[in-house]
């Protein structure tokens, strides 16, 4: 039986990309960005309440499909499906959209004053950290592309040589106090693999764990049953880093790491179980998402940056319309664009989706 919720949520967290991509131009840590404003407490509360769960909640789910596809598939299958589906992807999107991205943050980072043809010789030559804020070359949000297919090979890998070890394992049998344990891990991955700032090891073990653990029916009807007790336990470690990270002046230090931590597992655990309660059925509207989610994924952050660094001479002085302003105008714009990709067979070959011709056959 297909499990809905899965694609609602990770619907869901991807139309959410929009606004958190939008808030990182207000963030008050001094991270660089593609278009910056100014710090604002209140927008970059937002990107701390979210951060902590908002991308792992997604390598879980590419863990629990995992452990469904491969019902269905050997693993050859599997890995050429993610090279279609990730790799090819990654490359288009890295190539198309990322000079663009990179050179809207050399003009405003670094007051590049040339031609935009010309900032690609900058863009394939300057090499710094992958972002591209200071355009350089740099991946954009492609990095969870690039991230989740390697994480699928290792993965495939770590389940192939544990097959004999987890032979008579069942996940079934595990208690959700048992569940709640597999926060402990967290804090001591996050500084272990990192790349552009993004842990390996972290997304590794959020993917394992789905694959192992939250891929059983019992282990998720017992995340269904305590779904309220997951979110109050996440709420309140979310609002103590929101509180520790933004508005103290004070360094936790290690107590931050472990309010992340808790937020992260226990949120993760709340969305899962709420998840499977609330909305976990098909309809024209979550039909008609899950099959331009990856397109949106792709095309929506190109918007975003350009009508900031549009619209910023015009809205600069008021904090709620420099927020929301380019946010309308971004979600219209990707849309538009979606709706136009996904009646096209070779962009959506390239953006690793099927095409409407191939989704209504």
């Amino acid at each position: 039986m297909r499990k809905h919720f899965i694609d609602n949520i990770r619907c869901l967290v991807i139309l959410l990309l929009i606004p958190y991509h939008a808030a990182q131009a207000f963030n008050t840590w001094g991270e660089l960005n593609y278009f910056v404003f100014y710090p604002n407490k209140t927008i970059s509360s937002f990107i701390v309440f979210c951060s902590p769960f908002y991308m792992p909640v997604m390598f879980l789910l590419a863990g629990i499909s995992t452990r469904y596809a491969l019902k269905k598939r050997t693993y050859g299958q599997f890995i050429r499906e993610r090279v279609k589906r990730l790799l090819i992807p990654f490359v288009f999107g890295t190539l198309v959209f990322c000079p663009i991205l990179a050179y809207i943050g050399d003009k405003t980072n670094c007051g590049y004053d040339g031609k935009f043809f010309t900032h690609y010789k900058i863009f394939f030559t300057k090499w710094t950290d992958l972002s591209g804020f200071d355009g350089g070359f740099g991946v954009g949000q492609f990095w969870f592309l690039y991230f989740l297919f390697v994480i699928s090979v290792v993965g495939i890998v770590i389940i192939v040589l544990s097959k004999l070890i987890f032979k008579n394992y069942k996940a079934d049998r595990m208690p959700f106090g048992t569940i709640c344990l597999f926060v402990i891990p967290l804090p001591f991955l996050y500084d272990m693999l990192v790349v552009g700032g993004k842990s390996f090891a972290e997304y590794l073990y959020v993917f394992l764990v789905g694959y192992y653990v939250l891929s059983a029916d019992n282990a998720l009807e017992k995340i269904e049953k305590y779904r309220y007790v997951s979110l109050f336990v996440g709420l309140v470690a979310d609002i103590a880093d929101i509180y520790m990270f933004i508005w103290s002046e004070k360094d936790f230090g290690a107590i931050n790491t472990i309010a992340k931590a808790f937020t992260e597992w226990f949120m993760i655990l709340a969305l899962m179980g709420i998840g499977k309660h609330v909305i976990n059925h098909a309809g024209k509207v979550s039909d008609y998402l899950s099959q331009r989610s990856f397109l949106f994924f792709s095309i929506h952050f190109i918007w975003i940056v350009l009508f900031q660094y549009w619209f910023s001479g015009l809205i600069v002085t008021n904090t709620s319309m420099s927020y929301f302003v380019p946010i309308v105008f971004a979600y219209l714009a990707t849309f538009i664009c979606t709706e136009i990709a996904f009646r096209m067979p070779v962009l959506c070959f390239l953006m690793g989706v099927k095409s409407k011709s191939d989704s209504a056959g």
